[in-house]
């Protein structure tokens, strides 16, 4: 049996980062909590690397897009300052905008 470790994202784009191999979105992706008596927005931030064709897939996306985001986790590491830094890379398989930020698609 395969291990794997992977996500689901659906979120509004915040910012698209597009370098000569890669390119990189940030989503936000909304929760609900309740504080007292309120109900109020908690946005999470992520971070989404796209590699290949999925990069092709985002020259059409805008700020404030409606996407799905599917992929699978990575672990890494790396020196900086002396310290060793851990982080998740999230590497997109699946990328489709469900809306666009002005409402239209």
């Amino acid at each position: 049996m395969q291990n794997i470790a992977e996500f689901h994202i659906i979120g509004r784009i915040g910012k698209i980062d597009a370098a000569k191999d890669v390119t990189h979105i940030s989503v936000a992706a909304n929760y609900n909590r309740r504080d007292g008596n309120e109900w109020k927005s908690d946005p999470h931030w992520n971070r989404v690397t796209l590699f290949g064709k999925l990069r092709r897939l985002t020259e059409k996306a805008t700020t404030g897009d409606l996407v799905r985001i599917t992929g699978r986790v990575r672990p890494t590491r790396y020196e900086a300052e002396g310290m060793t830094r851990y982080c998740v890379d999230m590497i997109a398989d699946g990328f489709a905008v469900l809306a666009k930020g002005n409402g239209k698609l």
